[in-house]
């Protein structure tokens, strides 16, 4: 990691009132590093140079090995939508977690990739009102459920969710991407709450 001293930053702006589909903006406790202090280990770091614009992945940067690793799963749970589950429900279920969990920005985020894949936004916008309690659908229903239980209590989720998914049409594979978009998002809200916050969207 890389040493050095920093302070904990204050911010006066306002927090996103409600979840949100809209572009949530996230602020650092922690100083990230400068664009023109990032090194090519840094880089490594990032994975896609275009990430040193974002103050979240420049604090990251601060460990460039542990964002890389970080990263690489990240694209490989919700990129690698060839086989498995379709990246519309992936992000559906990253989306469920994060508003179960009470991260705005991540909600977001998933919300709006969810919506893009699905090609509408009534069942995102239902998920992002009412959380778990929303009526996507038997399928939509089942995955939400099922990232419900994970992100509450991870040992609830058993036999039960596993047959509601099979009822309503997931394969194992299908199955296993739920539990690993939702298992990564648990793990990413907790780190997103941690070393930041979120911000309004313009003109909240």
């Amino acid at each position: 990691m890389t040493a050095t001293t920093v302070e904990v930053l204050h911010h006066k702006v306002h927090h996103p009132h409600a979840f949100t589909r809209g572009e949530v903006g996230w602020l650092p406790w922690l100083e990230p590093v400068a664009i023109d202090a990032l090194t090519p280990r840094h880089y490594e770091g990032l994975v896609d140079r275009a990430r040193d614009q974002s103050d979240y992945f420049r604090l990251l940067a601060r460990d460039p090995e542990i964002l890389r690793a970080r990263t690489l799963v990240d694209k490989d749970i919700f990129y690698n939508a060839k086989d498995g589950l379709p990246r519309a429900e992936r992000e559906l279920a990253a989306a469920a977690a994060s508003r179960i969990n009470g991260c705005v920005f991540c909600a977001s985020v998933h919300a709006r990739f969810a919506a893009h894949f699905l090609k509408e936004t009534a069942p995102v916008d239902a998920l992002l009102a009412d959380g778990q309690l929303a009526d996507l659908g038997p399928r939509l229903n089942a995955l939400v459920e099922a990232s419900a239980a994970l992100t509450t209590v991870p040992t609830v989720f058993g036999a039960t969710e596993v047959r509601a998914l099979r009822a309503a049409g997931f394969t194992t594979d299908e199955i296993v991407d739920i539990v690993h978009s939702t298992a990564f998002f648990n793990w990413a809200n907790r780190l997103m709450l941690s070393i930041g916050r979120p911000v309004a969207p313009a003109g909240e």
